[in-house]
Protein backbone atom coordinates (compact mmCIF):
# COMPACT_ATOMS: atom_id res chain seq x y z
CA UNK A 1 0.00 0.00 0.00
CA UNK A 2 1.05 3.70 -0.88
CA UNK A 3 1.05 6.38 1.65
CA UNK A 4 0.04 9.18 -0.12
CA UNK A 5 1.76 12.75 0.65
CA UNK A 6 0.14 16.10 0.02
CA UNK A 7 2.77 19.12 -0.71
CA UNK A 8 2.24 21.31 2.16
CA UNK A 9 -1.09 23.13 0.24
CA UNK A 10 -2.60 19.86 -0.16
CA UNK A 11 -1.46 20.07 -4.48
CA UNK A 12 1.20 19.95 -6.33
CA UNK A 13 2.21 23.23 -6.83
CA UNK A 14 4.21 24.37 -10.48
CA UNK A 15 7.34 27.31 -10.08
CA UNK A 16 6.45 28.15 -13.87
CA UNK A 17 5.27 31.21 -14.54
CA UNK A 18 3.06 32.32 -17.44
CA UNK A 19 3.26 35.56 -19.94
CA UNK A 20 -0.32 36.70 -19.71
CA UNK A 21 -2.71 39.17 -18.12
CA UNK A 22 -3.62 38.82 -14.13
CA UNK A 23 -7.13 37.95 -13.53
CA UNK A 24 -9.58 39.46 -11.15
CA UNK A 25 -11.20 37.18 -8.56
CA UNK A 26 -13.39 37.93 -5.46
CA UNK A 27 -13.35 35.78 -2.12
CA UNK A 28 -15.25 36.71 0.83
CA UNK A 29 -16.77 34.50 4.01
CA UNK A 30 -17.02 34.32 7.72
CA UNK A 31 -14.88 32.43 9.85
CA UNK A 32 -16.68 32.32 12.95
CA UNK A 33 -14.92 31.37 16.80
CA UNK A 34 -11.38 31.86 15.67
CA UNK A 35 -8.79 34.52 17.19
CA UNK A 36 -7.00 35.33 13.83
CA UNK A 37 -7.67 38.95 12.78
CA UNK A 38 -6.41 38.87 9.08
CA UNK A 39 -6.61 36.03 5.74
CA UNK A 40 -4.15 35.65 3.15
CA UNK A 41 -4.23 34.99 -0.44
CA UNK A 42 -1.63 33.15 -1.17
CA UNK A 43 0.43 30.44 -3.63
CA UNK A 44 2.92 27.43 -3.26
CA UNK A 45 5.56 28.76 -5.66
CA UNK A 46 8.61 26.33 -5.77
CA UNK A 47 9.29 25.97 -1.95
CA UNK A 48 7.93 28.23 -0.54
CA UNK A 49 4.78 30.43 -0.05
CA UNK A 50 4.68 33.70 -2.21
CA UNK A 51 1.80 35.82 -0.51
CA UNK A 52 -0.67 37.89 -3.04
CA UNK A 53 -3.15 39.71 -0.75
CA UNK A 54 -3.75 39.85 3.19
CA UNK A 55 -6.96 41.49 4.71
CA UNK A 56 -8.11 42.07 7.95
CA UNK A 57 -10.82 39.92 9.38
CA UNK A 58 -13.87 41.87 11.89
CA UNK A 59 -14.01 40.30 15.25
CA UNK A 60 -17.33 38.57 13.59
CA UNK A 61 -15.24 36.35 11.36
CA UNK A 62 -16.06 38.68 8.23
CA UNK A 63 -13.89 39.34 5.30
CA UNK A 64 -12.94 40.44 1.79
CA UNK A 65 -10.32 39.81 -0.57
CA UNK A 66 -11.60 41.73 -4.14
CA UNK A 67 -7.46 41.52 -6.21
CA UNK A 68 -6.19 39.75 -9.10
CA UNK A 69 -4.11 36.63 -9.64
CA UNK A 70 -1.19 35.72 -12.02
CA UNK A 71 -3.49 32.59 -13.66
CA UNK A 72 -6.31 30.47 -13.54
CA UNK A 73 -4.45 27.81 -11.01
CA UNK A 74 -4.99 26.52 -7.71
CA UNK A 75 -3.97 29.20 -4.62
CA UNK A 76 -4.51 28.75 -0.74
CA UNK A 77 -6.60 30.53 2.10
CA UNK A 78 -4.48 30.86 5.18
CA UNK A 79 -6.34 31.54 8.21
CA UNK A 80 -3.96 31.16 11.15
CA UNK A 81 -2.30 28.03 10.54
CA UNK A 82 -5.55 26.34 8.43
CA UNK A 83 -4.54 26.17 4.80
CA UNK A 84 -8.18 26.25 2.37
CA UNK A 85 -7.18 25.06 -1.24
CA UNK A 86 -9.60 26.60 -4.10
CA UNK A 87 -8.95 26.80 -7.47
CA UNK A 88 -9.19 30.51 -9.06
CA UNK A 89 -10.53 31.23 -12.54
CA UNK A 90 -11.18 34.76 -14.11
CA UNK A 91 -14.46 36.28 -12.65
CA UNK A 92 -14.19 33.79 -9.51
CA UNK A 93 -16.55 34.82 -6.83
CA UNK A 94 -16.17 32.13 -4.12
CA UNK A 95 -17.49 32.30 -0.15
CA UNK A 96 -15.99 30.52 2.45
CA UNK A 97 -17.95 29.59 5.40
CA UNK A 98 -16.89 27.60 8.45
CA UNK A 99 -15.98 27.10 12.03
CA UNK A 100 -12.24 28.49 13.08
CA UNK A 101 -12.20 25.41 15.77
CA UNK A 102 -12.02 22.90 13.20
CA UNK A 103 -11.87 24.27 9.41
CA UNK A 104 -10.96 20.61 8.45
CA UNK A 105 -14.36 19.32 9.06
CA UNK A 106 -16.48 22.32 9.45
CA UNK A 107 -15.85 24.80 6.36
CA UNK A 108 -17.92 24.87 3.16
CA UNK A 109 -17.11 26.41 -0.12
CA UNK A 110 -19.75 27.99 -2.17
CA UNK A 111 -19.25 29.15 -6.12
CA UNK A 112 -16.71 27.05 -6.59
CA UNK A 113 -17.45 23.55 -6.79
CA UNK A 114 -14.11 21.69 -7.68
CA UNK A 115 -12.72 23.90 -4.90
CA UNK A 116 -15.40 22.39 -2.62
CA UNK A 117 -15.17 18.82 -4.61
CA UNK A 118 -11.34 19.03 -3.96
CA UNK A 119 -11.23 19.85 -0.62
CA UNK A 120 -13.69 16.86 0.61
CA UNK A 121 -10.94 14.69 -1.37
CA UNK A 122 -7.85 16.16 0.56
CA UNK A 123 -9.90 15.89 3.84
CA UNK A 124 -10.58 11.86 3.00
CA UNK A 125 -6.63 11.58 2.14
CA UNK A 126 -5.64 13.26 5.28
CA UNK A 127 -7.82 11.11 6.93
CA UNK A 128 -6.54 8.19 5.50
CA UNK A 129 -3.10 9.00 5.97
CA UNK A 130 -3.32 9.54 9.71
CA UNK A 131 -5.04 6.34 10.11
CA UNK A 132 -2.52 4.55 8.38
CA UNK A 133 0.53 5.91 10.14
CA UNK A 134 -0.50 4.82 13.14
CA UNK A 135 -1.72 1.26 12.18
CA UNK A 136 2.07 1.00 11.10
CA UNK A 137 2.78 2.21 14.41
CA UNK A 138 0.91 0.09 15.91
CA UNK A 139 2.45 -2.74 14.28
CA UNK A 140 5.97 -1.88 16.06
CA UNK A 141 4.49 -1.57 19.14
CA UNK A 142 1.95 -4.52 18.80
CA UNK A 143 3.52 -7.82 17.35
CA UNK A 144 0.77 -10.20 19.04
CA UNK A 145 -1.63 -8.45 17.06
CA UNK A 146 0.34 -7.91 14.12
CA UNK A 147 -2.87 -10.19 11.73
CA UNK A 148 -5.53 -8.14 13.18
CA UNK A 149 -3.63 -5.20 12.37
CA UNK A 150 -2.96 -6.43 9.05
CA UNK A 151 -6.16 -6.60 8.00
CA UNK A 152 -7.34 -3.26 9.25
CA UNK A 153 -4.60 -1.52 7.13
CA UNK A 154 -5.98 -3.13 4.36
CA UNK A 155 -9.47 -2.53 4.90
CA UNK A 156 -8.29 1.30 5.26
CA UNK A 157 -6.42 1.29 2.00
CA UNK A 158 -9.47 -0.32 0.54
CA UNK A 159 -11.73 2.38 1.74
CA UNK A 160 -9.17 4.73 0.47
CA UNK A 161 -9.52 4.01 -3.06
CA UNK A 162 -13.22 2.87 -2.71
CA UNK A 163 -13.88 6.92 -2.00
CA UNK A 164 -11.11 7.61 -5.07
CA UNK A 165 -13.16 5.87 -7.58
CA UNK A 166 -16.24 7.90 -6.41
CA UNK A 167 -14.10 10.94 -6.60
CA UNK A 168 -12.87 10.78 -9.99
CA UNK A 169 -15.94 9.15 -11.25
CA UNK A 170 -17.78 12.62 -10.18
CA UNK A 171 -15.18 14.78 -11.09
CA UNK A 172 -14.48 13.92 -14.72
CA UNK A 173 -12.12 16.39 -16.62
CA UNK A 174 -12.09 18.66 -13.41
CA UNK A 175 -9.06 20.15 -12.44
CA UNK A 176 -10.18 19.21 -8.57
CA UNK A 177 -8.61 15.84 -9.92
CA UNK A 178 -5.05 16.82 -9.70
CA UNK A 179 -4.65 15.67 -5.31
CA UNK A 180 -5.60 12.58 -6.76
CA UNK A 181 -2.60 11.83 -8.99
CA UNK A 182 -0.70 11.90 -6.19
CA UNK A 183 -2.47 9.04 -4.85
CA UNK A 184 -1.77 6.19 -7.95
CA UNK A 185 1.22 4.34 -7.78
CA UNK A 186 2.68 4.47 -11.56
CA UNK A 187 3.85 0.78 -10.96
CA UNK A 188 0.36 -0.69 -10.34
CA UNK A 189 -1.78 1.96 -11.09
CA UNK A 190 -0.25 3.04 -14.32
CA UNK A 191 -3.60 2.96 -16.49
CA UNK A 192 -6.05 5.00 -13.77
CA UNK A 193 -3.26 7.47 -13.41
CA UNK A 194 -3.02 7.86 -16.99
CA UNK A 195 -6.37 8.31 -17.60
CA UNK A 196 -6.83 11.07 -14.83
CA UNK A 197 -3.69 12.52 -16.47
CA UNK A 198 -4.93 12.71 -19.77
CA UNK A 199 -8.67 14.07 -18.72
CA UNK A 200 -7.32 17.08 -16.16
CA UNK A 201 -4.67 17.74 -19.15
CA UNK A 202 -7.34 20.65 -20.48
CA UNK A 203 -9.27 21.39 -17.47
CA UNK A 204 -7.68 24.72 -16.79
CA UNK A 205 -6.15 26.44 -19.46
CA UNK A 206 -3.21 28.68 -18.15
CA UNK A 207 -3.05 26.82 -15.32
CA UNK A 208 1.17 26.49 -14.44
CA UNK A 209 -0.08 23.74 -12.13
CA UNK A 210 -1.90 21.52 -14.47
CA UNK A 211 1.39 22.10 -16.99
CA UNK A 212 3.40 20.70 -14.65
CA UNK A 213 1.97 17.86 -13.60
CA UNK A 214 1.06 16.61 -17.46
CA UNK A 215 4.70 17.50 -18.04
CA UNK A 216 5.57 15.00 -15.07
CA UNK A 217 3.19 12.44 -16.75
CA UNK A 218 4.79 12.48 -20.05
CA UNK A 219 8.04 11.69 -17.90
CA UNK A 220 6.54 9.57 -16.09
CA UNK A 221 5.36 7.61 -19.66
CA UNK A 222 8.88 7.68 -21.04
CA UNK A 223 10.49 6.37 -18.13
CA UNK A 224 7.93 3.74 -17.59
CA UNK A 225 8.62 2.83 -21.53
CA UNK A 226 12.25 2.47 -21.13
CA UNK A 227 11.75 0.25 -18.06
CA UNK A 228 9.30 -1.86 -19.64
CA UNK A 229 11.66 -4.93 -20.25
CA UNK A 230 10.54 -5.21 -15.97
CA UNK A 231 7.17 -5.04 -16.59
CA UNK A 232 5.15 -7.82 -14.42
CA UNK A 233 5.04 -10.97 -16.44
CA UNK A 234 8.22 -10.28 -18.45
CA UNK A 235 11.52 -12.57 -17.99
CA UNK A 236 13.75 -11.17 -15.63
CA UNK A 237 16.84 -10.34 -17.05
CA UNK A 238 19.58 -13.21 -16.55
CA UNK A 239 23.45 -11.94 -14.60
CA UNK A 240 26.21 -13.66 -13.28
CA UNK A 241 28.24 -11.70 -9.83
CA UNK A 242 30.83 -12.42 -7.85
CA UNK A 243 30.00 -13.47 -4.10
CA UNK A 244 31.13 -12.38 -0.98
CA UNK A 245 34.33 -14.32 -0.83
CA UNK A 246 35.29 -12.76 -4.16
CA UNK A 247 35.73 -15.88 -5.73
CA UNK A 248 32.65 -18.13 -6.31
CA UNK A 249 29.81 -16.62 -9.04
CA UNK A 250 26.33 -17.37 -9.03
CA UNK A 251 23.88 -16.63 -11.66
CA UNK A 252 20.54 -15.36 -10.72
CA UNK A 253 19.04 -18.42 -12.75
CA UNK A 254 20.86 -20.44 -10.22
CA UNK A 255 17.43 -19.91 -7.89
CA UNK A 256 15.01 -20.84 -10.71
CA UNK A 257 12.28 -22.57 -8.93
CA UNK A 258 12.25 -20.27 -5.96
CA UNK A 259 10.15 -17.00 -5.07
CA UNK A 260 12.84 -14.60 -5.53
CA UNK A 261 13.20 -10.64 -4.01
CA UNK A 262 16.32 -9.50 -6.37
CA UNK A 263 17.32 -6.70 -3.32
CA UNK A 264 19.50 -3.78 -4.91
CA UNK A 265 21.48 -1.95 -1.96
CA UNK A 266 24.18 -0.55 -0.14
CA UNK A 267 25.56 -0.02 3.70
CA UNK A 268 25.80 3.58 2.71
CA UNK A 269 22.30 3.62 1.88
CA UNK A 270 19.82 4.80 4.84
CA UNK A 271 16.65 3.70 3.40
CA UNK A 272 17.94 0.48 2.43
CA UNK A 273 19.31 -0.40 6.80
CA UNK A 274 15.73 0.83 7.67
CA UNK A 275 13.85 -1.31 5.37
CA UNK A 276 16.29 -4.83 6.61
CA UNK A 277 14.79 -5.79 9.39
CA UNK A 278 11.48 -6.12 7.83
CA UNK A 279 12.90 -8.00 4.82
CA UNK A 280 14.88 -10.34 7.60
CA UNK A 281 11.47 -11.11 8.90
CA UNK A 282 9.94 -12.01 5.52
CA UNK A 283 12.98 -13.89 4.69
CA UNK A 284 12.58 -15.74 8.10
CA UNK A 285 8.86 -16.44 8.05
CA UNK A 286 8.37 -17.40 4.22
CA UNK A 287 12.11 -19.78 3.51
CA UNK A 288 10.91 -23.21 4.00
CA UNK A 289 7.98 -22.33 1.70
CA UNK A 290 10.42 -21.45 -1.54
CA UNK A 291 11.37 -17.78 -1.03
CA UNK A 292 14.85 -16.46 -0.89
CA UNK A 293 16.63 -13.17 -1.63
CA UNK A 294 19.34 -12.29 -3.96
CA UNK A 295 21.04 -8.87 -2.59
CA UNK A 296 23.46 -7.38 -4.96
CA UNK A 297 25.16 -4.46 -3.16
CA UNK A 298 26.03 -0.93 -4.93
CA UNK A 299 29.46 -0.72 -2.20
CA UNK A 300 32.74 0.04 -3.32
CA UNK A 301 34.33 -1.75 -1.15
CA UNK A 302 33.94 -4.79 1.11
CA UNK A 303 34.68 -3.98 4.20
CA UNK A 304 31.43 -2.26 4.64
CA UNK A 305 29.52 -4.28 2.93
CA UNK A 306 30.32 -7.28 5.06
CA UNK A 307 29.90 -5.53 8.60
CA UNK A 308 26.61 -4.29 7.27
CA UNK A 309 25.00 -8.00 6.35
CA UNK A 310 26.09 -9.04 9.74
CA UNK A 311 25.18 -5.82 12.04
CA UNK A 312 21.67 -6.02 9.84
CA UNK A 313 20.88 -9.99 10.26
CA UNK A 314 20.75 -10.65 6.33
CA UNK A 315 21.51 -14.60 6.96
CA UNK A 316 20.74 -15.45 2.84
CA UNK A 317 23.76 -17.05 1.41
CA UNK A 318 22.82 -14.69 -2.01
CA UNK A 319 24.81 -11.73 -1.92
CA UNK A 320 27.11 -10.25 -4.45
CA UNK A 321 28.83 -7.56 -5.80
CA UNK A 322 31.20 -6.25 -8.18
CA UNK A 323 32.27 -3.55 -5.82
CA UNK A 324 31.81 -0.66 -8.84
CA UNK A 325 28.89 1.36 -6.74
CA UNK A 326 26.40 2.62 -9.06
CA UNK A 327 28.46 1.28 -12.35
CA UNK A 328 27.55 -2.46 -10.69
CA UNK A 329 27.01 -4.32 -14.30
CA UNK A 330 23.88 -5.81 -12.92
CA UNK A 331 22.15 -2.84 -11.76
CA UNK A 332 23.25 -1.14 -14.97
CA UNK A 333 21.56 -4.35 -16.56
CA UNK A 334 18.29 -3.57 -14.44
CA UNK A 335 18.40 0.22 -15.04
CA UNK A 336 18.76 1.13 -11.47
CA UNK A 337 18.30 4.76 -10.67
CA UNK A 338 17.90 4.67 -6.96
CA UNK A 339 18.03 2.32 -3.80
CA UNK A 340 16.51 0.41 -1.98
CA UNK A 341 15.20 -0.85 -5.63
CA UNK A 342 13.42 -4.67 -5.69
CA UNK A 343 12.14 -6.95 -7.85
CA UNK A 344 10.07 -9.45 -7.07
CA UNK A 345 10.49 -12.86 -8.92
CA UNK A 346 8.56 -16.54 -9.54
CA UNK A 347 9.14 -19.65 -9.51
CA UNK A 348 9.69 -19.50 -13.39
CA UNK A 349 12.15 -16.34 -13.55
CA UNK A 350 9.15 -14.03 -14.16
CA UNK A 351 8.80 -10.77 -12.87
CA UNK A 352 5.78 -10.52 -10.37
CA UNK A 353 6.59 -6.97 -9.55
CA UNK A 354 9.19 -4.07 -8.99
CA UNK A 355 9.35 -1.25 -5.90
CA UNK A 356 7.95 -3.38 -3.68
CA UNK A 357 8.55 -2.81 0.13
CA UNK A 358 7.31 -3.11 3.49
CA UNK A 359 3.62 -3.78 4.09
CA UNK A 360 2.96 -4.04 0.25
CA UNK A 361 5.35 -6.99 -0.19
CA UNK A 362 4.16 -8.62 2.98
CA UNK A 363 0.59 -8.57 1.04
CA UNK A 364 2.48 -10.09 -2.08
CA UNK A 365 4.06 -12.72 -0.24
CA UNK A 366 0.96 -13.44 1.56
CA UNK A 367 -0.68 -13.90 -1.92
CA UNK A 368 1.87 -15.63 -3.38
CA UNK A 369 1.79 -18.58 -0.61
CA UNK A 370 -1.85 -18.32 0.20
CA UNK A 371 -2.06 -17.28 3.59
Amino acid sequence: MKKYIIASIGILMASLTFAQEPIPIKISGNIFNTKVDSVTLTQFVGNRFSNIAKVPMTEKGDFSISTKVPYPDFYVILIGEDRINIILREESDIKIYGDGANLNTFCNIVGSDESKNMKVFITQMLEYNQKRAELEQRLQTEPQNRELISKDLQGAHSDFISNREIFVAQNRNSPALLPAMTTYDVNTEWQYYESVALMIEKSLPGSPSIKSNYDNYLAQKAQKEAMDFLSPGKEAPDFEELMLDGKTKMKLSDLRGQVVLLDFWASWCGPCRRENPAVVKLYNEYKDKGFTIMSVSLDKTKDPWEKAIQKDGLVWPNHVSDLQGWSCAAAQKYQVRGIPFTVLIDREGKIIQTKLRGAELEQELKRIFAE
